[in-house]
Order: C-alpha cells, then structure tokens, then sequence
C-alpha cells in the first residue's frame, strides 16, 4: 500500500468520492480513508435507501386508489420490513458502485479512522489493525460528513430502541403502530410519508410556525393540507415539555395552538437537524478553524491551515449531498492548481421527496419581504394541468417570483409531482441569469407537467393562458 499521495481525502461519501475522482481526473494520486462504506450517509443510511422507501410507500398509495383507474385489486397489505429489504439491497448496490468508480480512477482506499496531524499528515487507524500514517504532497481533504442531533434536554436522548434517529427508522423490521417525529424539515416530512403509507399513526411535530420551514409558505402549506387529509397529524407552533420514556413507548407533552396535550407512542423518531462530525479529528493541532461549528472555508474550499481543505456537511450549510460533490470538484480543481468558478449558493437547489414533492430554488416570498424588493409572483396549479389530470396528481402549483423592473428570477417554488425533477429547468434559468420572457420562449412540449413552469412565468408577465 503506498503511503505517500498528491491528495488525501478524509471521508467516501458524495463529496469525498467525488472530490477524489476529480482530483484523479487532473492528473493527481489520491489516497481516500472510509472507515464504513463507500458512499457515505447519502447512500448507505440517508438519501438513497429513503428514497428506495418513498417509491414503495408511493406505490402503496396509488395501489389503494387503483379502483378510480379503472383496476380492482383485493386488499392492500404493506409490509414494512421488504420495502426495508429492498431499500437495503439499492443503497449496497450504490455503495458498490463507489468502490468500482474508485477502482476505475485507481484511488487508493484505506479502511479506518482518520486524525490529522501537522505537515499535511493523516493518521489512519486501520479496520484491520494498526496504524499507518499517510503523507499528501499537495492537501489534505477533510469530508467527515454529519451526524443527527438527538435533544436530550426534554428527555429525546437516542436509545436506539424507542427514540430513534433516521438510521434506525432505515433499519426497522416491521413499521409501528403510534409515531411521533419531531422535527418536520424534509426528513421528518420525508418519514412521515413512509411511515402513514405502512399504516402507522404517524404525528408531526414541529416548534416553528410550519413544517418544511425554510420552504416557501404557500409550498409548506400544500405538504400540510395533504398529510392531515391522510391522517397524519401535522403539530407546528408545538413546544415540547417533556419525554418520558417507559417500557411500552414514550409519553410526549407538548403545547401546540394554545392547546396542551400528553400523547402516547410506540417510539419517537427524532429529526431535529444534523452535527458536523469534526471531533476527535486533529484539526486544532493541524491548525483548522472552526465557525460556529462548523469548518471554515474560503471559496475555494481551503480552511485556515494552509494544505487543508473542507467539503460537503463538516464545511457548513447547506447538508446537501449535491452541495457537497459540487464542493469536492471545486477543491480538487484548486488543490491541481486550476481556477475553479465559485460556488453559487444561493442557487444550491433543495428538494424533499414526500408526497407531495417540493423544490426550489432562490428566495421565498418571505425572504423577498424581509429585503424590500419590489417583485411579481406567477403561479400555476397542477389542477389545470392536463397531463397532472391524467395522473391523478393535481396537488400543489407551481410559483415564480421575478423582478418587476428586469424580469430576473429571484425564487421558484414547486410543490407537486415530480417538483424535484422539474425544478432543474429554473436553476439552469437562474444560472444563466435567464428572465421569466426567456423561460416562456422555450416551448414546452404538451402534455407534460413542465408546461406549467411556462405558465407561472407567463402569469408573472400578467399573461397566463391556461387559467
């Protein structure tokens, strides 16, 4: 095994991989420390397998309501622990993927536990045993990823048992009866879907005024009109008193809507936010700084110490794995001696898979208030969609804020089927500094629910068709 390499890059998920196979890509030797799969979070316990989930709880769904398409089916049965099954067998198959793209741009991977050290030096505690101490010519790339948070202050400290983080609820056998998930950003929205698909009583419960609350308003409210028409309890505005954890489940009490409730569940699934996983890594002896938790970088992702480099969730907001790999490129591109464009971050787009789906891009209207920017909001709703008609997925709309005075895109916001597919359009829009007039130009092809992305910027333009 070599110990010496051009670039060594601490972490195998979506922007270490990343970052090593363009480093690879430039010319550089790359040396990788995983100390679990390739991949990361993202594929192994986070997007892929959730994801894997929400097909099957979708699938269920369209199933119940198959009689309006004209098919009969006898009665559905869900079971919790084969979609389980499957999400597992897709997020293996992933993470070998990672290994073959390794092999493929000859990364060197080590197996273990990695610490700094001065001198652009990385000591790995191997899986196998032993140490070994690896040496990067040119930098060292720290993509340590993050972690959940739990809140041990109200009693919701992981037990792994009956209060849960989104790993476990990944791994559970059979879906439980009762569920509290605190926290209703896009995991706890994401898990409430499942979870309400394999037929458990799942209640949201959110301390902010909305769930999906960095979401535009009007997107937060359809995910919300649709969960309580499905039964999920949606709890926002809620403080939670206290947890009390016993041998059947946990008792949660909490305040929401001036209303004061004690409710009892199964388990408690916790989805409060995510840590930067920076302890126990040298950065201080290494000479890395830290910013409100978080490591510092400039726009080339190098940090404080000269050599050292930070990517992807240990390297601040936004979590996003495609945040990450976009940061991966841009150091690998600096470290080989190019001049990378800067990331746009505010034009990372965001996407939560429930369903309905939401995406967006840019400002909300909210945040267009709060800057006192003079603006015109478009709107299309998928129930004038013809070909949303034809699916039976006429939830939600489609909303584009642009600028009064230039017609620039300031925010889009889609809530609706496949909104994380047709979000794309508009962040190529915005990157290109495109106008909602150079939106509507593009023909769109009929019948597709992108038809309504033209029609939101015609209604911005006072000059909506369709409705």
């Amino acid at each position: 095994m070599a110990t010496s390499f051009d670039v060594i890059v601490i972490g195998g998920g979506p922007g270490g991989y990343v970052c090593a196979i363009r480093a690879a890509q430039l010319g550089l030797s790359v040396g990788l420390v995983e100390k679990d799969r390739m991949g990361g979070v993202c594929v192994n316990i986070g997007c892929i397998p959730t994801k894997a989930l929400l097909h099957s709880a979708y699938a269920a769904n369209l199933v119940r309501h198959a009689a309006e398409l004209g098919i009969t089916t006898g009665e559905v049965k869900t079971d919790y622990g084969v979609a389980m099954k499957r999400s597992r067998r897709i997020a293996e198959t992933n993470s070998k993927g990672a290994d073959f793209l390794m092999k493929k741009n000859k990364i060197e991977v080590v197996k273990g536990v990695a610490k700094l050290k001065p001198g652009r030096k990385v000591e790995v505690a191997k899986a196998e045993g032993g140490t070994v101490v690896l040496e990067a010519k040119r930098a060292v790339v720290i993509a340590t990823g993050s972690r959940p948070k739990d809140i041990p202050t109200i009693g919701l400290a992981f037990n792994g048992k009956t209060i849960f983080s989104s790993t476990e609820a990944l791994l559970l056998e059979a879906a439980p009866k009762t569920m509290a998930i605190v926290g209703a950003g896009a995991v706890g929205a994401e898990f409430a879907d499942v979870f309400s698909a394999f037929g458990t009583q799942v209640s949201l419960i959110e301390a902010l005024p909305r769930i999906l609350p960095v979401e535009d308003a009007e997107m937060s409210d359809v995910v919300a009109k649709a969960f309580k028409k499905r039964g999920i309890a949606v709890h926002a505005g809620a403080k939670i008193e206290k947890a009390q954890v016993k041998p059947t489940g946990v008792t949660l009490s909490f305040e929401s809507g001036g209303k004061k409730e004690t409710l009892d569940f199964d388990c408690v699934l916790v989805a409060a936010g995510r840590a930067p996983n920076v302890e126990g890594l040298g950065l201080e002896e290494a000479g890395v700084k830290l910013e409100k938790g978080f490591i510092k970088i400039d726009a080339t992702c190098a940090t404080s110490a000269p050599g050292y480099y930070a990517i992807g969730d240990v390297a601040g907001p936004p979590l996003l794995a495609h945040k990450g790999s976009r940061e991966g490129m841009v150091a690998a591109e600096a470290i080989a001696g190019h001049q990378p464009q800067p990331i746009d971050y505010s034009n990372v787009p965001g996407a939560t898979y429930c369903h309905p789906e939401v995406a967006s891009i840019g400002l909300t209207e909210e945040a267009c208030q709060e800057r006192k920017l003079d603006y015109v909001v478009g709107r299309f709703p998928f129930s004038a969609s013809g070909r949303a008609r034809t699916s039976g997925e006429t939830e939600g709309l489609v909303k584009i804020i642009r600028g009064k005075k230039y017609g620039e895109i300031l925010g889009a916001h889609i809530a609706g089927a496949h909104a994380t597919e047709l979000i794309h359009e508009l962040a190529v829009a915005r990157a290109n500094e495109y106008t909602v007039e150079e939106i509507e130009l593009a023909i769109h092809a009929h019948p597709t629910l992108a038809e309504a992305v033209a029609e939101a910027a015609l209604d911005s333009l006072g000059r909506v068709v369709h409705i």
